[in-house]
């Protein structure tokens, strides 16, 4: 069994609030670093969630996360100030899982911490699952290996899904053909409710559109059902493995 306590480096150029997430996150168990800047988010070993200050002095917060997502899955906490509502959005869809604007509760910011690390470590344990007992699902051209998290194409195509988008899916998988609403999905997604103005569902609704829609404009699996969520519009056969 694996106790490793779960690493997370907190980046921000400010060093209060540098200290005071730090601090937050030290008193519920996890070891933290604090840095200030991109190269030593890198220097890092064993990381398992970053935390990025959207606007670093010296450098772009959200190509950091672009970075740190082309060459890593683990979760990102993006951090935004007042009034960066479209770059709150644009880095959701390009890397990070979820977002907080400041001021923020640290209560709340210590239990969203706490569901991204939860999500992405029951996918971590979905991975290395024994691949005979795997349960299969199939909608449109796809199928779905839900142990291996592994979504292939009819043509062979294999898209990489980040834990929240490959989550947003088996939500859907698991309840087709119905209207689903956003505090539904952000609790599946993300273990916590949201309120209205939340935009983290529609995003992440975005992100995974453009993977398995042919056209994402005009989608046909994921429709909007305005004023009240999502529904996923496609049959799903769940295979389920046959005991030996």
């Amino acid at each position: 069994m694996n106790s490793r306590v779960s690493h997370i480096v907190v980046v921000d150029d400010e060093h209060d609030v540098r200290t005071v997430l730090t601090d937050a996150l030290r008193q519920i168990g996890y070891t933290v670093t604090p840095v200030s800047t991109g190269d030593e988010l890198y220097a890092a070993d064993n990381v398992d969630l970053a935390v990025i200050d959207l606007r670093l002095n010296n450098e772009d917060g959200l190509q950091l996360a672009r970075q740190l997502r082309e060459n890593s899955d683990i979760p990102i906490m993006m951090l935004t100030g007042k009034g960066d509502e479209t770059d709150r959005i644009i880095g959701l869809e390009v890397a990070a899982d979820d977002y907080m604007m400041k001021p923020f509760n640290l209560r709340e910011f210590t239990a969203r911490i706490n569901a991204l690390l939860r999500r992405s470590q029951n996918a971590g344990t979905k991975r290395v699952s024994v691949e005979t007992n795997e349960t299969v699902y199939q909608f449109d051209d796809w199928t779905l290996y839900l142990s291996r998290r592994l979504l292939q194409h009819a043509d062979g195509r294999t898209p990489d899904l980040t834990y929240g988008e490959f989550s947003l899916l088996e939500a859907f998988i698991s309840s087709p053909q119905r209207v689903l609403t956003r505090e539904h999905l952000m609790e599946r997604t993300h273990g916590y409710d949201s309120d209205s103005l939340d935009r983290t569902i529609d995003v992440l609704v975005v992100r995974l559109r453009r993977k398995i829609e042919s056209n994402p404009r005009i989608p046909r699996l994921i429709k909007t059902e305005r004023g009240l969520g999502y529904c996923f519009d496609a049959s799903v056969t769940k295979l389920v493995p046959q005991p030996h």
